[in-house]
């Protein structure tokens, strides 16, 4: 048995409990893994509260939080290939089995080795932020000198993309809270707070002839109000608002692979997406963890840890 922090029904942060759960059996593409960190994500809470369909794989109540985790293969299940029992791995728990866990399930054609020297803390953050920052500037496709707005920088998410695309030799201006600000310009970021005033007019005074690419991960009216600021409408990216399409721009085309897991950790021991990491938390205090998530008083990526 192993404790676990998942939900009972659908709603808000009080349907949340933690129980007991025997380790999942394996099933086929599937390896079980002792958890050892856990990436916290605005999906979690999503997905609690019944916003997002498809991604539960199918499981019945209590279902258990988390979609990405890194720790140790305890077991394989059939037809898996280059994972071994021991293996240091990270990767998505596609299929359900959640992990704010001391132990779960990962899709195995979604799992990779931990390369040496890269922390499992570290590799926890990179299935969602990591490969989604790679997918975005692959998609964008700019060259060196470009200028990208990265629209909501603060996050665990457009850390990466503003790390990741500083490495490209982009010129990233970032929009943000207040409260976002020290993390983004620590990493270069030249950064807009949009509650001091007009962010377009702050944008133009940046970048006068416009932005060569715009990665959105806010996503509604703010995106909205951003959109002209691109020179080619097909250069916005959106990650989590799907009507991009409406404005001329594109939604984030992802790769969850495993051949992009081991591109971004290599990435990351590059030092080239090396994630902000702002706060760890044990699985006790899961429930603050993805608290603090959920009503955005975070940047950078929130781990919680299991001993």
């Amino acid at each position: 048995m192993g404790k676990v922090w998942g939900f009972g029904r659908h709603g808000g942060p009080e349907v949340q409990e933690f129980f007991d759960r025997p380790d999942p059996d394996p099933d086929r593409g599937e390896v079980l893994i002792r958890v050892d960190a856990a990436g916290v994500n605005p999906l979690d809470h999503l997905l609690r509260s019944g916003l997002v369909d498809g991604l539960d794989g199918g499981r019945p109540f209590p279902r258990v939080l988390g979609m990405e985790a890194a720790g140790t293969v305890l077991a394989r299940g059939e037809d898996v290939e280059g994972l071994e029992v021991g293996d240091a791995v990270f990767g998505f728990a596609l299929t359900g089995g959640g992990t704010y866990a001391e132990t779960t399930v990962l899709s195995a054609p979604n799992t990779a080795r931990i390369p040496e020297g890269l922390s499992a803390t570290v590799a926890a953050t990179l299935p969602m932020a990591g490969t989604t920052a790679v997918d975005v500037l692959d998609q964008l496709g700019l060259p060196a000198g470009a200028a990208v707005l990265v629209n909501g920088v603060g996050g665990g998410v457009g850390l990466a993309v503003a790390r990741l695309a500083i490495g490209r030799e982009l010129r990233v201006i970032g929009t943000g809270s207040t409260a976002k600000r020290e993390h983004a310009e620590a990493i270069g970021v030249r950064f807009i707070d949009y509650r001091a005033g007009d962010v377009v007019s702050a944008a133009r005074e940046l970048v006068p002839d416009g932005f060569d690419g715009i990665v959105d991960l806010v996503g509604g009216a703010s995106l909205r109000t951003v959109a002209p600021l691109a020179q080619d409408p097909r250069n916005v990216i959106a990650v989590g608002d799907m009507s991009v399409p409406d404005l001329g721009g594109r939604f984030v085309e992802r790769r969850v692979d495993r051949e992009n897991l081991e591109r971004s950790a290599r990435l990351a021991l590059d030092g080239l997406l090396a994630p902000v990491i702002t706060a760890v938390h044990p699985l006790s205090d899961a429930p603050g963890a993805l608290a603090t998530v959920e009503n955005g008083h975070t940047s950078g990526k929130v781990v919680i840890t299991v001993a």
